[in-house]
């Protein structure tokens, strides 16, 4: 059975409960969206399953559509909405249409104690500027969250570092 993982914003105003097969927090997104809106360098987000998501303070709740590559010829809209809490601007999670039925809280808004992954996975290196220090010892995938990555050995899944690890939760 999945875990039922509890979220909320910093001033309280939103809370949420969402259950979880993939529980463990090992994937570090340090692009250019993740650093600006995450702050401290990128954020690490799970994966939750989408139709069990409660939410307290809806009413409280403003989305964001990134644009990727602003500024360049190659501008676009991403297809991501992150949900933030309108009053302390707290990331609460993401959630994109190449995967409806899942939504990712970042690890920072849950409210329980996460299990320590022992290795954290770093994704989105060609958007990492140099002052970003990455703990020793990590694992580089610079394929992460790819619909169609270029080299598909390379590139593990949310579910799939979760049932290599043995921390897949039924």
């Amino acid at each position: 059975m999945p875990v039922t993982l509890h979220g909320s914003c910093h001033c309280g105003a939103v809370s949420f409960t969402v259950e979880s097969n993939t529980p463990v927090p090992y994937q570090l997104c340090v692009c250019s969206i993740c650093r600006k809106v995450g702050g401290v360098g990128g954020s690490i987000n799970l994966n939750a399953i989408e139709k069990t998501l409660k939410i307290k303070g809806k009413e409280n709740i403003t989305k964001y559509t990134p644009v990727v590559n602003r500024g360049t010829k190659d501008e676009y809209k991403a297809s991501s909405e992150r949900n933030f809490c309108k009053k302390c601007s707290a990331m609460l999670w993401l959630w994109d249409p190449h995967w409806p039925e899942y939504l990712h809280p970042f690890a920072s808004a849950i409210d329980d104690e996460l299990e320590d992954p022992k290795e954290l996975v770093v994704v989105k290196l060609d958007s990492k500027p140099s002052w970003v220090r990455l703990p020793e010892g990590t694992r580089k995938d610079n394929e992460g969250y790819n619909v169609n990555p270029k080299d598909p050995e390379d590139y593990i899944s949310i579910e799939q570092w979760h049932k290599d690890n043995g921390k897949w939760v039924d």
